[in-house]
């Protein structure tokens, strides 16, 4: 029994070639860090993993992505080098050099740092890890993956990250998208996917450590032939928004909203609708309050900060959105 438990141990902390295709960045305005990706590892396989594990959010910092045959003790030194404020260079040297296992030439890593107030980022791609392997760095982010498709991968990740509308969150939610396509891992191919899990993180600059205010995840088994990117993004959509207001859909909108501007209170006038999803977002997106309601909705706003927010209605008919400003 005491060799089995041992063995099980083992088995859970060295997963092989996890995570497939994975992006950390940062956003050096706001502090955001962040930290997405995905894999054909069957997850409930292994006791005792999150869907998102393998990334690691320092909060107004950094972050840090450890994957292809993972071992969490690597993961362990890459997070004290961090707080110890080395450069994201200078935590792959160390790691490259310090490999618990004498392997480095099988790990991957991708980190990125605020360093003096600068975004730096860099990558390690082992030469042992499997094909196709490669990452990509660039200002504040860095992309890596293996058991690829091919090199597409990566380039569509970020071609889709750089040129995405929104926040933190949103950029890399279609950096992920860029490699939605069957085989991205080339385990995944005869499930018909792109991987089996996939998620999302992002972590404020006043969140705790290990306790991002942003975290999103799906996790499939092998068989289901369900996409966990696709899944991914229909959650991330449900209370999340990435694309910038317009004036006509301000307005289009079709209910009654008083006092605008408010200090405390802000009174929605619903008519005779049937059962409506009320939603109020801060400018970046954030889900602030969600109801589901069929009669007049009051919202308490006195404890949010002065500045502009987004109610948005959803009915049968479709979705609302207008500028709701508080005092």
């Amino acid at each position: 029994m005491r060799l089995l438990f041992s063995l099980l141990l083992l088995t859970a902390s060295h997963i092989k070639a996890q995570d497939t295709f994975s992006i950390v960045a940062l956003d050096s305005i706001t502090g955001e860090v962040g930290s997405a990706g995905a894999s054909c590892v069957d997850l409930d396989l292994f006791f005792g993993f999150e869907d998102d594990f393998l990334g690691e959010l320092f909060p107004g910092q950094g972050a840090i992505n450890t994957q292809a045959y993972y071992l969490q003790a690597n993961q362990l030194n890459a997070r004290t080098r961090m707080n110890a404020g080395d450069t994201p260079q200078e935590i792959i040297d160390w790691l490259v050099a310090n490999d618990l296992q004498g392997t480095p030439q099988f790990r991957q890593y991708g980190i990125t740092a605020l360093v003096n107030g600068s975004p730096q980022s860099a990558g390690y791609t082992g030469s042992s890890t499997d094909d196709y392997k490669n990452h990509i760095t660039g200002p504040g982010y860095s992309i890596q993956g293996n058991i690829l498709l091919g090199p597409a991968i990566l380039d569509s990740m970020e071609t889709r990250f750089l040129n995405a509308e929104g926040d933190l969150a949103c950029r890399l939610m279609a950096a992920l998208q860029g490699a939605n396509v069957v085989g991205a891992d080339t385990r995944c191919a005869s499930n018909g996917t792109s991987s089996l899990f996939a998620f999302v993180k992002v972590a404020q600059p006043e969140d705790a450590f290990g306790d991002p205010s942003f975290v999103r995840s799906v996790r499939t088994g092998n068989g289901d032939g369900i996409e966990p990117i696709d899944s991914l993004q229909s959650i991330f959509n449900s209370t999340w928004i990435c694309s910038p207001i317009g004036l006509d859909e301000v307005s289009a909108f079709p209910y009654i909203i008083f006092p605008n501007p408010t200090q405390n209170s802000l009174s929605v006038l619903l008519g005779n609708e049937e059962t409506v999803l009320l939603e109020l977002f801060d400018m970046n997106g954030r889900l602030i309050y969600s109801e589901r309601a069929s009669v007049n909705v009051e919202f308490d706003l006195s404890s949010l900060e002065a500045g502009l927010y987004i109610l948005q209605v959803s009915n049968e008919n479709g979705t609302f959105r207008t500028e709701v400003m508080k005092e």
